[in-house]
């Protein structure tokens, strides 16, 4: 299962969101807050290292990355299908 607090972890490592991480709210907009697109690169890679999922194309745009919350639904869901 992925928790929230997995994902503040994975963008506490991030340099674009450094010292922020701890203020964010779930659902606060994380472009809004300073990730940009390579940030938001740096964190898919991240993610998938961390659990061992794949982003298909269709999960690559800015919205998988927005908030907090949107972050770890869409990877519980990928999660959930590698493991079917």
């Amino acid at each position: 299962m992925v928790e929230i607090s997995d994902i503040r972890d994975v963008l506490k490592s991030l340099e674009s969101l450094k010292g922020v991480v701890d203020t964010l709210s779930d659902d606060d907009d994380l472009f809004e807050k300073g990730l940009d697109s390579f940030g938001s690169v740096q964190l898919m890679l991240a993610l998938e290292e961390r659990f061992e999922i794949e982003f298909p194309d269709s999960a690559l745009g800015r919205r998988s990355f927005s908030t907090i919350r949107i972050i770890r639904d869409t990877v519980a869901g990928l999660a959930q299908q590698e493991a079917a």
